[in-house]
């Protein structure tokens, strides 16, 4: 019997045939398609209460969660609380959970809030722990490193973080002249040096760092880094305050920056200058 679009004059009567049907072990879609209910909602009403048969259930559906969830709905919990106990999708709950009846909203704002903060500390601790894997993962694929790609990621690392030299002063800039305040940063520079047998004896220190930082214990931190003694940094460069301006950087981890030369260096700096354009250029061809 088809009904009007939008009306179930009886209702009570249209529910007992769903009762029927589905305790004969028929589907949704087949007591949908037996009885002419088209609106998802009416089907609901009618079925409420009624678990579906064993024989539309996925085989590969977890079944300890399912009777879980379905244990916990009764018990009156909402789909935000089961999917924080469970760590299932909402998705999956509603499809377990769909046929028995809504609990009364009962929780408080406060509560509604911790609840939805415990969800979101979920779904961060597996974003970082998927951010934390990708990046092992590309350490991993990086392997042993040849001089040769050692020589070219130092170029490109000092054409991106060093000094360069200007037309209008180029015999005093070609040198070689490097500032980070990132300490991997640091030592994959100095291991740079070291494959092109820069001596340590030929490099110079200083801390670039705000007025306001402790500057004994960043050339203290940056000395044990470079393996040489405070005493022997260049006076260090202090940056001014602006009152105008938020400083970020002011917990106890910052340390400023390092800058690092090296002496008698102008050929080097050209050798690098030279290999970085040349990187540009096969760049520009590769295939």
């Amino acid at each position: 019997m088809a009904h009007p679009q939008g009306k179930y004059t009886d209702f009570e009567g249209l529910r007992e045939r769903a009762v029927a049907l589905r305790r004969a072990g028929l589907s949704r879609r087949q007591i949908r398609d037996r009885l002419h209910v088209d609106n998802n909602d009416i089907l609901n009403r009618l079925l409420e209460g009624e678990p579906p048969p064993e024989w539309t259930r996925r085989p590969n559906a977890k079944d300890d969660l399912r009777d879980r969830a379905r244990e916990l709905r009764r018990q009156g919990w909402t789909y935000d609380q089961i999917q924080v106990e469970l760590g299932c999708s909402k998705s999956s709950i509603s499809l377990w959970v769909r046929d028995l009846p809504k609990p009364e909203r009962r929780r408080s704002s406060e509560e509604a809030a911790a609840i939805a903060r415990r969800g979101w500390e979920a779904k961060a601790r597996i974003r970082d722990e998927e951010r934390q894997r990708t990046k092992e993962t590309a350490k991993q694929d990086v392997g042993a490193m040849t001089e040769r790609e050692l020589f070219l990621a130092g170029v490109v690392l000092y054409w991106a973080e060093g000094a360069k030299d200007k037309p209008y002063s180029r015999e005093r800039r070609e040198r070689l002249q490097f500032i980070n305040s990132d300490p991997n940063a640091i030592r994959f520079y100095l291991r740079w040096l070291d494959s092109l047998n820069v001596e340590r004896e030929r490099m110079r220190f200083r801390v670039s760092i705000h007025e306001t930082a402790d500057v004994n214990a960043a050339e203290a931190f940056w000395a044990d880094l470079v393996g040489v003694d405070p005493s022997t940094f260049q006076p260090a460069t202090l940056k001014q305050h602006n009152p105008k301006t938020v400083r970020k950087n002011i917990s106890g981890s910052y340390q400023g920056c390092l800058v690092i030369y090296v002496t008698r260096s102008a050929d080097l700096y050209r050798r690098m200058e030279g290999a970085w354009y040349g990187i540009v250029l096969s760049a520009d061809s590769a295939t």
